[in-house]
């Protein structure tokens, strides 16, 4: 004889939904994965809301809870980039001699993810640059995480006050020569020369100077 279906078996009922916030999350990731689609293929001015809400299966008003502006959500797009780029830094550190090889070897690499989209870096640079107060908290934390970025690049577990100075100094020339690059104002060996340079504030005093 058959026994019959209990409710927790698996043959017996319909699997249950995914948590709220499962579902909730796997639709930010959708809405994310469609900016970065869009503005790859033509930059800022390319992400508009409504389509952002076509291609990631969301109506147009769920899309401005989870974001008011478009802005928002480009910043939100690059916190996901940066995310990402931390996490696979915690796995596998960057490889190098001294703090600034590291930090200049990461930052390099982050740039070249950029080149590989120049549209979408554009999108989330002016992204940046346009955001007001409405948008202080995310900009805050893709701050943060880029300072987490070249903290844990270092390789160092502790940083002394001037080493981190120099992570701000860092910090800022990363962002300066981007905005360089993306307007035509920089070449790659620019960039690459002077990310180095600021890098080199990292080594111990005379190290790797010249």
């Amino acid at each position: 004889m058959t026994a019959h279906a209990r409710p927790g078996d698996a043959k017996g009922r319909t699997a249950a939904a995914p948590p709220l916030a499962e579902r909730q999350e796997a639709r930010r990731r959708r809405i994310l994965h469609a900016s970065a689609r869009l503005a790859g293929r033509g930059g800022f001015d390319a992400v508009q809301m409504r389509e952002v809400a076509e291609l990631s299966g969301v109506a147009l008003g769920t899309l401005y809870r989870y974001f008011p502006s478009k802005v928002h959500l480009l910043v939100a797009t690059m916190r996901d980039r940066l995310e990402r780029l931390h996490a696979t830094l915690r796995k596998r550190p960057p490889a190098g001699d001294g703090p600034a090889e590291r930090v200049a070897g990461t930052l390099m690499g982050a740039f070249g993810a950029l080149q590989r989209e120049p549209h979408l870096a554009d999108a989330m640079v002016r992204a940046l640059t346009f955001a007001d107060r409405s948008v202080s908290s995310e900009v805050d934390e893709v701050c943060r995480l880029t300072t987490a970025i070249i903290v844990d690049a270092t390789g160092l577990d502790d940083l002394d006050p001037e080493r981190t100075a120099a992570v701000r100094v860092i910090e800022h020339t990363w962002h300066s020569v981007l905005i360089a690059w993306l307007s035509g104002r920089a070449s790659i060996e620019q960039v690459r020369h002077d990310v180095e340079t600021a890098c080199r504030l990292l080594d111990p005093p005379c190290a790797g100077r010249h």
